[in-house]
């Protein structure tokens, strides 16, 4: 057996592994100080510092949740501060609670889940257009506001964008004038968005959830080819793809009766109608064809309004 003794090393040897290990070296420091994405900031128990945008505040659990540049959390019991949830650059607006978690609205148009028993931070996502209405860049008048009323009218925007459903799987829509977005919470994942026919437009200021379900007016402009106003309508969504569209005047008002029934009054002509998200479909009237003895007693099929 043969064998050959250690090669010294020279400065020509060295310098190769002296490159590698520098690269190295300065590829993790590069890492340690990558920004943040999203610029995410967690503070530990205790460093919480709530200065609330709004009035806003949730309790859940042993927690009580604020709006405040961030999510803050403090203890339900004593009050002490717990965590505080933060991201550079942005001011949390609303938040509402789908299933275990919290979702937030920020200014620039991002929407954040966050779960609340560990405070991780478990999806964002980017909604087009969201942070310009949110803004009220291009209404009229928007150059002469002061900052008070374009927060609230920030505040106001983004508490009628976010629609959270809870039965089953849990998940929030987002609204925007131009755009509808569903997102389940347990990932993140898109399960609807849909755009309104052209000429028309989403009202979130209008629009209503129940515990299954998103009910969104639309509002249409122009005329059809006989010269009369288009008309209006509801766009209705679940989050497991079930929707529906519904026949409405321009002024039509939404309001949720319970966590399946949403009051449809469409002024004097269409009428009053309540519509059950669970089924799908409006609810017979009282004494109507559907109920065969106008004695009876109204019950779940036909409730009294």
């Amino acid at each position: 057996m043969s064998w050959k003794p250690l090669r010294a090393l020279t400065r020509r040897s060295v310098l190769p592994a002296l490159a590698a290990v520098l690269v190295l070296g300065a590829g993790a420091a590069a890492h340690a100080n990558r920004p943040v994405p999203f610029g995410d900031r967690m503070a530990e128990p205790g460093g919480a510092d709530a200065s609330p945008v709004s009035a806003q505040s949730l309790n859940t659990g042993q927690l009580e949740l604020k709006v405040g540049p961030g999510l803050e959390a403090y203890d339900r019991t004593s009050g002490s501060p717990l965590w505080s949830y933060r991201r550079e650059g942005a001011t949390a607006l609303y938040l509402a609670m789908a299933g275990d978690s919290a979702v937030v609205v920020w200014d620039d148009g991002m929407v954040t889940s966050v779960r609340t028993s560990d405070h991780e931070v478990r999806w964002h996502r980017a909604v087009p257009g969201l942070s310009e209405w949110l803004s009220g860049e291009g209404d009229p008048g928007a150059a002469t506001r002061t900052d008070v009323e374009r927060r609230q009218i920030a505040v106001q925007r983004a508490t009628a964008a976010l629609q959270p459903v809870i039965e089953n799987e849990p998940g929030v829509a987002v609204v925007t004038p131009a755009l509808l977005m569903v997102f389940r919470d347990r990932d993140g994942d898109l399960r609807f968005n849909s755009r309104p026919l052209g000429g028309c437009s989403y009202d979130p200021l209008r629009a209503v959830h129940t515990d299954d379900a998103v009910m969104v007016p639309r509002i249409c402009g122009g005329t059809n080819g006989s010269g009369h106003p288009l008309p209006g309508g509801i766009t209705g969504i679940r989050l497991d793809g079930q929707g529906w569209q519904l026949n409405a005047g321009p002024q039509v008002l939404l309001q949720r009766l319970d966590g399946h029934r949403v009051s449809i009054d469409d002024g004097p002509i269409v009428g009053h109608r309540i519509f059950d998200t669970r089924k799908g479909a409006p609810e017979p009237a009282c004494g109507g064809p559907t109920v065969p003895f106008a004695a009876l007693k109204p019950g779940t099929d036909c409730p009294a309004t």
